[in-house]
């Protein structure tokens, strides 16, 4: 259709990423299934969640799984798609050790890892793992700015590296290992925070990303980080800026029903909020995107057992991106 074509033309430097959540319920193996299936069919990139603890209701089994561990298996296990979390919180890791596994990772996958980093939310994950959970969020933002600071200057450094701040102190470290990708890993900022996080993300990030939210807030959240970016001498074309969105799509409204029914989700709720519908419908959707400046969609699928969605969006929606 008419509708469809445009959308097309619209979509044609956007990058479909595919994003799950792992603490819902899922091995190893159901991931690696999902990720195989992602890179034959061509997606850009395959990304995880990084918690803890299931959300909501419902059996929290098999039991979550480290998202470092996992990307080093997929490293190994997969050849071509790019890997990354959706983010991980500083509160979960040491910066120091951090910059460490994901240059390890980096270096284990030929170059295909990004490191998605934020302050992190989820108290009860902290609570029932014995992990240190700092309030207010400003002590966690200015963790996370220490962190940044301490992870891309590991990477980077060609001597000695040292860091003073309030939270970490890194003295005369050696910065190894290094990262295959030089200078290091991109960096992936996500939130809606108005002032510290398109600061941050001016500095430090490689990608802007604004998970789950309505577009009029991607765009007001986009101007933020470009303007920041000019505020500190950064071209604004050099970060990418994306959005992460659940997904459900059928050829039909039975299917549809299903898959949405499958996530404990209602279809009307999922048209209002996510990208719901038929492959048609969908590549619409991502065409508003794409014209208001989102250069990457993450598609969060729920149902990792349902692989033939995946394949379904690689066959008819993914295209209309090549």
């Amino acid at each position: 259709t008419k509708r469809v074509s445009t959308a097309r033309r619209r979509l044609r430097a956007m990058l479909l990423r595919i994003f799950t959540e792992p603490q819902q319920g899922a091995s190893y193996d159901d991931l690696l299934a999902v990720a195989l299936v992602a890179e034959e069919s061509g997606f850009d990139a395959f990304f995880r969640s990084d918690h803890y603890l299931r959300m909501g209701d419902g059996s929290p089994l098999p039991g979550p799984t480290d998202a470092w561990i996992t990307l080093a298996g997929l490293a190994r296990d997969t050849t071509t798609i790019r890997l990354g979390t959706l983010v991980s919180p500083v509160t979960f890791r040491l910066p120091g050790p951090l910059a460490v596994s994901v240059a390890q990772v980096d270096q284990m996958s030929g170059g295909r890892v990004e490191l998605g980093l934020g302050s992190g939310w989820f108290d009860a994950e902290h609570t029932a793992y014995g992990i240190p959970y700092p309030e207010p969020i400003g002590v966690r933002f200015d963790m996370l700015e220490e962190q940044l600071a301490i992870v891309s200057g590991l990477w980077a450094a060609d001597a000695p590296f040292s860091f003073s701040g309030d939270h970490y102190t890194v003295v005369d470290s050696p910065a190894l290992p290094k990262p295959t990708q030089r200078p290091g890993p991109p960096i992936v900022m996500g939130g809606s925070g108005k002032s510290r996080t398109p600061r941050l993300a001016a500095a430090y990030a490689a990608e802007w990303n604004l998970p789950f939210a309505p577009l009029a807030d991607f765009v007001a959240g986009r101007d933020r980080v470009l303007a920041a970016c000019e505020a500190i001498g950064r071209d604004p074309g050099t970060i990418v800026t994306s959005a992460a969105q659940v997904v459900c799509v059928g050829e039909n409204d039975a299917e549809i029903a299903r898959r949405a029914a499958a996530i404990g989700r209602e279809v009307d709720e999922l048209r209002q909020n996510g990208l719901c519908g038929t492959p048609a419908e969908i590549v619409d959707r991502l065409g508003e995107w794409a014209s208001a400046g989102a250069e990457r969609c993450y598609l969060q699928v729920l149902d990792l057992a349902d692989l033939d969605h995946v394949r379904l969006i690689a066959e008819h929606v993914l295209p209309a991106v090549a």
